[in-house]
């Protein structure tokens, strides 16, 4: 592909002698943050539905991808070609119904030997079912993760009841805390709590990641609705009363 090596090209030229500075100021370390940004650009374009934004976003995500590769390269750890070889090898033996003797066509049945297979593969390099979920995650995808994997080894409620009944537990457990003004435990248990909501989510099939979102996106349109309220009645913002907002707040959630 043309324009794939045009790419490593033009990252080498920023990484030599005469490049660019900021570039060859760059670690691994340092671009963790960018690569971070770009995967959520992406998804974001995903949501937007907006086709060219997603093909714009996956080529600045592919720049990170590249820009990590070649700074490993000079440094002698790996290549591109590594990378790619690496995860040609693990498709190929991750689909044995593709390329290799299984025959099926159940989704079902094709997980299940996903995760076998990778099971296999992981268990010579880990002591526990949760090393392989990476623990730089954001907490509630974690949370997730974590819960799925406790739960294909058995470590789960039978029905979305018993963790039903845990989140009403750890909430008492928070007024509790709040009650002692013991700001330690108050943080603890509102991680548990938090913990707690994943896992009713998770039991009622519902992805705790996606529900807090649509929650997010439904405020931000709310509170956009009641700041043209405040700039339609001349005010500022910062002088509005809580009371105002309140009123403005109400008249979004029936019209958005």
């Amino acid at each position: 592909m043309k324009e794939f090596e045009e790419l490593i090209n033009i990252i080498k030229t920023l990484r030599e002698p005469g490049g660019c500075a900021w570039d060859r100021e760059q670690t691994i370390e340092t671009l963790k943050p960018y690569l971070i940004e770009e995967t959520y650009e992406v998804i974001e374009a995903v949501q937007n539905r907006n086709y060219e934004e997603i093909c714009e976003e996956l080529g600045d995500l592919l720049t990170q991808i590249v820009f990590m590769a070649r700074i490993a390269e000079e440094q002698n750890a790996f290549t591109l070609v590594d990378v790619c070889a690496g995860i040609c090898n693990k498709l190929i033996r991750r689909h044995p119904h593709v390329f290799g003797e299984v025959k099926t066509d159940d989704t079902r049945e094709i997980l299940k030997n996903w995760e076998k297979i990778k099971s296999e593969e992981k268990a010579k390099k880990r002591a526990s079912v949760l090393d392989d979920i990476p623990k730089a995650l954001p907490s509630l995808i974690r949370a997730i993760k974590v819960q799925k994997r406790l739960s294909r080894i058995g470590f789960d409620w039978k029905d979305h009841e018993g963790a039903l009944e845990k989140l009403y537990e750890e909430l008492n457990e928070l007024e509790e805390s709040i009650s002692l003004k013991d700001y330690s435990k108050i943080e603890q248990e509102i991680g548990d709590l938090i913990f707690s909501v994943v896992n009713v989510a998770r039991l009622m099939g519902i992805d705790g990641e996606s529900a807090l979102q649509k929650t997010v996106n439904k405020v931000d349109k709310r509170f956009r609705y009641v700041e043209e309220r405040i700039k339609e009645s001349g005010e500022k913002i910062e002088e509005t009363s809580l009371e105002k907002m309140d009123e403005y707040w109400n008249e979004a959630k029936k019209n958005l």
